[in-house]
């Protein structure tokens, strides 16, 4: 069963090789022997890789159920009364990663020594069927999938540039003045989620400066590159950049957090998503009162 969960979250037997340090030659095999025993084909071959045939998608369903029954006997077995332990892997956009998981995931671990957390920083949604994650923070909440959301926070943005960058080149009065300053945001086409396309709505249509990274972005701006859009939450990590045009112009949005429906009876991932939540929603309270 772990070798198909590993096929069928990776698709392809060198994927799941990877992640159960296996040759695809040996999971392959093992593939074919349990298609054998089953007398029924779990997967379609393709040269685009492994995808679930009709009776592979029952056995999924089946098969992650045995592994949250195995993984939550095992938490109980050897966990401390109260306390939660084991890997916990949380997908995130680059800001919420870079700026405020950091001392959130901190703060859950020394209350929880036996508990280890990994951050994967995505410039994408984590793709939370094939495992990718264990639950993800989003700005979108998803409307497909075999789902849960929780909103977490809403958190502002607002328009900054260096203060050495406004001294050299003068002071920005206007939205209309941006089309004659340097800009600093994303790379037009990988912008994963429309939610992240903040200068469109400044109405500016041409970016000098781009990266797929918010933290690259920020350290732009930090050197005098130009203006640029910023988490408030992010500004008190870089005290040389001003707000401004901040009475015309502000954005709002939202972190949810998300996770695959049946870790729903999975007491350990629940504790774990409601400390994270609130520590989320603390920390962007608090940093935002700094800037």
């Amino acid at each position: 069963m772990r070798v198909f969960l590993a096929v069928a979250r990776a698709e392809s037997l060198s994927g799941a090789g990877k992640s159960l340090k296996l040759d695809p030659a040996t999971v392959g095999r093992r593939i074919q022997r349990l298609e054998e025993g089953l007398g029924a084909t779990l997967f379609a071959k393709s040269q685009q890789g492994y995808a679930l045939s009709p009776e592979g998608e029952r056995l999924l369903t089946r098969a992650e159920q045995a592994e949250q029954a195995i993984s939550m006997g095992t938490e109980e077995t050897r966990g401390t009364p109260g306390q939660l332990s084991g890997s916990i892997r949380i997908g995130a956009p680059d800001g919420c990663a870079n700026f405020l998981l950091p001392q959130v995931c901190a703060q859950i671990c020394d209350r929880h020594p036996g508990l280890e957390v990994q951050v994967v920083a995505q410039p994408r949604v984590v793709n939370l069927s094939r495992r990718e994650a264990d639950m993800a923070v989003v700005v979108s909440p998803p409307d497909t999938g075999r789902l849960t959301v929780q909103k977490i926070s809403d958190y502002k943005l607002h328009l900054a540039a260096a203060q050495e960058y406004l001294e050299s080149h003068g002071p920005i009065k206007d939205l209309a003045a941006l089309k004659d300053r340097r800009l600093v945001g994303y790379i037009p086409d990988m912008i994963f989620d429309k939610e992240l396309d903040y200068l469109s709505a400044t109405g500016s249509e041409h970016v000098e400066l781009a990266s797929n990274s918010v933290s690259v972005q920020l350290n732009f701006l930090r050197h005098g590159a130009g203006v640029g859009i910023v988490h408030d939450f992010a500004l008190p990590f870089a005290p040389g950049l001003r707000k401004i045009l901040t009475e015309s112009f502000s954005l709002t949005r939202s972190f949810y957090l998300i996770r695959h429906s049946d870790d729903r009876k999975v007491e350990r991932l629940n504790r774990f998503a409601a400390e994270l939540s609130e520590g989320i929603k603390r920390e962007v309270t608090r940093l935002e009162g700094m800037g």
